[in-house]
């Protein structure tokens, strides 16, 4: 789709194209192809697919894409080549995480971006800016010696040319999960705990696995900015959490926290701010909606910034005992898109450039 936007100069009207830009983050939760497993890949892909190509999307952060193995051959994302079989996705550019020998993906929780526009280049970042803090548990039983507390997934970021003038920096993330991280000698089974404090533990150590992360993002923010203090950047993904806890705050960068006025231009802008609240949340957890899943913006992006959606009008309470992946075979989150447009200066008439 193509918008036009018209100039005037000296009673002359110049129409050029503004072409649109949609960016859109979706968590597929779990997107697997496992003989005899319900539902199967096909029940999902034929709820999902659709879902995909309401979203529209130019670039497109996907999260929680498993890896297929066949005899022979490296580890691939074939549940995924499916989905997008028979969509203009399926000639899209596309990029993932991958093993540290950067010879396959990962077993499970990819993290994938689909760009219609060229990817001149892609990096993914664990550890390199922010170390893996030593910790020692306290209520486990043994007790233990201070470990490593290192973050399971990688942050996936890549350079897409959107016109000949500007390079967007697409940063697709997916936090740690709010489910509390085991402790030696604390867990009867995967669902009990032994005790309340044992509990508290593992979730002060996942939360400081998704700060971490979030702290690791926001250093990758400000190296982008140390280049090009105008740089269009955008952060995709679930971060399971919401826009006022902590790893949000970490990545915004608001002039509230820092009190330097010096950083105005490196404050990463929520889009869905421009959605009224009730219809803000991305997924649904004990009848309450939640906004876990986000796409912020630089503000020298936000200039272009047309307006957000959140597909949420089919969400079930995955928290409700019969809310079973059989009977809801789609994602758990709701798709967010945030929508642009992003003038491209080389179709200007050169009189109508130098208004």
């Amino acid at each position: 789709m193509i918008n036009m936007i018209r100039l005037k100069k000296h009673g002359n009207f110049y129409l050029f194209p503004m072409p649109r830009l949609r960016i859109a983050t979706f968590n597929l939760e779990n997107l697997d192809d496992r003989p005899g497993e319900k539902p199967t890949l096909a029940e999902r892909i034929n709820v999902m697919r659709p879902q995909l190509m309401r979203l529209d999307a130019d670039i497109l952060c996907l999260q929680e894409v498993n890896g297929q193995e066949v005899p022979g051959q490296t580890r691939q994302l074939l549940a995924l080549q499916q989905l997008l079989a028979d969509t203009p996705y399926q000639d899209f550019y596309q990029v993932s995480t991958t093993t540290a020998d950067l010879k396959q993906v990962f077993n499970e929780r990819n993290l994938v971006t689909l760009s219609r526009f060229e990817i001149l280049e892609s990096k993914q970042y664990k550890h390199q800016f922010a170390p893996a803090p030593f910790y020692r548990a306290v209520t486990a039983t043994p007790l233990e010696v201070a470990k490593e507390i290192s973050w399971e997934r990688p942050i996936l970021h890549v350079r897409v040319k959107v016109t000949e003038e500007h390079v967007l920096d697409v940063i697709n993330v997916h936090l740690k999960s709010k489910l509390p991280t085991p402790v030696a000698g604390q867990k009867i089974n995967n669902f009990t705990w032994k005790s309340a404090s044992g509990w508290a533990e593992g979730f002060f150590i996942s939360s400081m696995k998704r700060v971490g992360q979030a702290l690791e993002t926001r250093i990758l923010i400000d190296q982008l900015f140390d280049a090009n203090e105008s740089a269009w950047i955008t952060v995709c993904g679930d971060f399971n959490a919401e826009a006022d806890e902590v790893p949000m705050e970490a990545i915004r960068g608001d002039l509230e926290n820092t009190a330097n006025a010096q950083l105005i231009q490196r404050v990463m802008v929520l889009c869905e701010n421009t959605i009224p609240k009730p219809a803000r949340y991305s997924l649904f957890h004990r009848g309450h909606g939640k906004m876990l899943d986000h796409v912020l913006v630089s503000r020298s992006l936000l200039t272009y910034y047309q307006g957000a959606e959140i597909h949420n009008e089919l969400l079930h309470d995955e928290s409700l005992a019969f809310a079973t992946d059989q009977l809801f075979p789609e994602s758990d989150h709701a798709p967010v898109v945030a929508k642009f447009n992003i003038p491209d200066f080389n179709t200007l008439p050169a009189s109508a450039s130098q208004q």
